[in-house]
C-alpha cells in the first residue's frame, strides 16, 4: 500500500512510522506505529515536561530501532501537549482517545476515560467524536480521588480494586468531595468498618459521580473504560453495574490517547505534511533554560 504526499511528492508506504505522545497530568505515554504498534512506553509525568518529552521520545525510538528522521509525522496530545516542541501538530486528547479506542474496539460508541486529574465521557461514531463532557475542576471521579483514599487507608493503590471485591457490606460514602470523603473514611474506620467495605463504598461513590456525568451525553453501547481508572477492577465492576450493561477495557487502557495521536498523524500525512527537515529537532529544552 502506498500513498502520494501531495506537497512533497514523496510516497508514503508501509515502512513509514508515525508517533503519538500523550502527556497526562500523572502519566506520559508514547507510541510509534507503522501498520502496527512497534514501540510503546508509559512513564510517570515529571515537572520539567519538555526535558521529559525529549527523553521518552528518544527511549521509544531506541525501542523501535529507528531514528527520529524516520518518523513521518508526530502528534502531541494530553494535558502537557504544548510542551512537545518537536511535534508536528497538537491535537486535543478527546479526539485522540476516540481514535485510539476505535483502533482496538471499533464497535464502541461511548468512552469513559478516568484519568489522574479528570474524567471524560466521549460519544463516538467510527472513531470520531460526536459529543463529550469533562470534569476537570474537582478530583472526585478521577484517579487522584482514589490515591487520596488509598493513602488515608494505608493501602497500596494497586490493591484497592482487588480488596473491594471481597466486601460483604459496602459502606455508604455520602460526600463526593475528596476532602469530606476522606473525613468520612476516617470516621468509618473509627466505627470499625472493614477495610474492603470502605473501599467498595468509595468505588461506588466515585462510580455514581462518573455515571451521573456520563449520562448527560446519553450513554450508548458499546461502552469502553480507559485511563488509569480502567486498571482498577473494583471501580470498573461497580461502574458496569451502575451503567447496567457490559463494559470493555482496551488491551492497554493508558495508551489509547497516544495511539489515537499516531493514527491521526498518519491521516494528516496522507493528505500532506511537512518534511522531516521542517520539524524541530529533538533537543533538551526546559522553561528554566
Amino acid at each position: 500500500m502506498r500513498w502520494r504526499h501531495r506537497r512533497t511528492g514523496r510516497d508514503l508506504d508501509m515502512k513509514d512510522y508515525f508517533a503519538g505522545i500523550d502527556i497526562g497530568s500523572t502519566m506520559t505515554k508514547v507510541v510509534i506505529m507503522n501498520e502496527e504498534i512497534v514501540a510503546s512506553l508509559i512513564v510517570a509525568t515529571s515537572p520539567e515536561q519538555r526535558k521529559m518529552a525529549n527523553r521518552v521520545m528518544e527511549d521509544a525510538l531506541s525501542m523501535a530501532k529507528i531514528s527520529f528522521s524516520e518518523v513521518r509525522y508526530l502528534v502531541a496530545t494530553g494535558y502537557g501537549r504544548i510542551n512537545v516542541p518537536f511535534a508536528d501538530k497538537q491535537i486535543t486528547e478527546i479526539s485522540c482517545h476516540a481514535r485510539g479506542v476505535h483502533y482496538w474496539l471499533p464497535s464502541v460508541r461511548t468512552i469513559i476515560d478516568i484519568g489522574g486529574q479528570d474524567c471524560k465521557a466521549i460519544r463516538v461514531k467510527d472513531g470520531r467524536v460526536t459529543n463529550f463532557i469533562m470534569n476537570d475542576r474537582c478530583a472526585a471521579g478521577s484517579g487522584r480521588f482514589i490515591e487520596v483514599i488509598a493513602d488515608t487507608l494505608g493501602v497500596d493503590l494497586g490493591d484497592m480494586g482487588r480488596l473491594s471485591l471481597s466486601a460483604r457490606q459496602p459502606v455508604r460514602i455520602s460526600s463526593t468531595c475528596t476532602v469530606f470523603a476522606e473525613h468520612e473514611v476516617v470516621a468509618k474506620l473509627a466505627e470499625g468498618a472493614a477495610l474492603p467495605d470502605i473501599i467498595a463504598g468509595i468505588h461506588e461513590a466515585m462510580a455514581r459521580r462518573i455515571h451521573g456525568m456520563a449520562r448527560r451525553i446519553k450513554i450508548e453501547r458499546d461502552v469502553a473504560i480507559t485511563g488509569g481508572g480502567a486498571k482498577n477492577i473494583g471501580l470498573v465492576t461497580v461502574l458496569q453495574d451502575i451503567i447496567g450493561s457490559p463494559t470493555t477495557v482496551p488491551e492497554e487502557p493508558l495508551l489509547t490517547g497516544a495511539i489515537g495521536a499516531a493514527l491521526l498523524g498518519k491521516e494528516i500525512a496522507k493528505k500532506g505534511s511537512p518534511t522531516p527537515g521542517e520539524r524541530a529537532p529533538l533537543a533538551e529544552a526546559s522553561f528554566f533554560d
